[in-house]
Parts: structure tokens; sequence; C-alpha cells
């Protein structure tokens, strides 16, 4: 199983420009929220190669802004695999472009569960993991 914890290891960069900001000039709260929502999915579909959704996340911690001129790394990962659902811990890390400074900026863990065809939540077929 931790092969696949592995490979669910999700990378998704962005470069922070004006229409990201908010008015404090520090990227808007809500696009990366945005931004790890997408990797926590991602992540959670390469993991079970099924149907997938978001069913809550934990506590979102803005740890410190991300300022114009960043280059922002989302990281995604399953770090536990249970019957119905899949937790996914997504941190976020600010770089200046423009130098070689890297913080971690925002983490929270999200809660992703599998659908059935008609969009029901269903178990996790862990048989089709194996090889």
């Amino acid at each position: 199983m931790e092969e696949y914890f592995n490979i669910s290891e999700t990378r998704i960069c962005k470069a922070v420009f004006p229409e990201t900001l908010n008015a404090n000039n520090s990227l808007f709260g809500g696009k990366a929220m945005q931004w790890m929502d997408e990797a926590a999915y991602i992540s959670a579909t390469r993991f079970t190669r099924q149907k997938m959704f978001t069913a809550s996340t934990g506590k979102i911690k803005f740890l410190k802004p991300i300022t114009p001129d960043s280059i922002i790394e989302v990281i995604a990962r399953v770090i536990k695999a249970g019957p119905v659902r899949l937790k996914v811990s997504v941190q976020v890390f600010s770089e200046n472009m423009y130098s070689h400074d890297r913080e971690l900026a925002v983490e929270s863990e999200f809660d992703m569960v599998s659908l059935n065809d008609k969009n029901q939540p269903q178990r996790i077929d862990y048989s089709s993991l194996q090889h």
C-alpha cells in the first residue's frame, strides 16, 4: 500500500499574478483553497483510479502571506486510506521568484470519498490496486 501513497503525491506549481491578489496585496485565500482542493482531488484519484469528491477539509492554516512575485507549489499526498474515505495532506509552499527563499505558507487535510456511477459514496475498491 505504501507504494500507492507514494504514487498519489501530486505537485502543482502556480505563479502569483495580480488577478489572484486580495485587497491586502497577498494571495486571495479562496484561490489557495481552490488550488489545494484540485491537488487533493488529483492525489486521491491517482491513488484509487476511481471517481472521488471532497467530503470535508480540516482546519486550513494560513501560516504566512503569499506575496506578489511568488511561485507557489501545492503538494498533496494520501496519508490514510479507509474503506470509503481517504485523508489527503495538502501543503502550499511559497518561494520568491527572484531568490531561493521558500517557506510553508498554507496547510490542511482533505477528506476525499469514492463515488459510484450514481454519484453516491461507495467503498473504495482496493482490489484494483493489486498488480
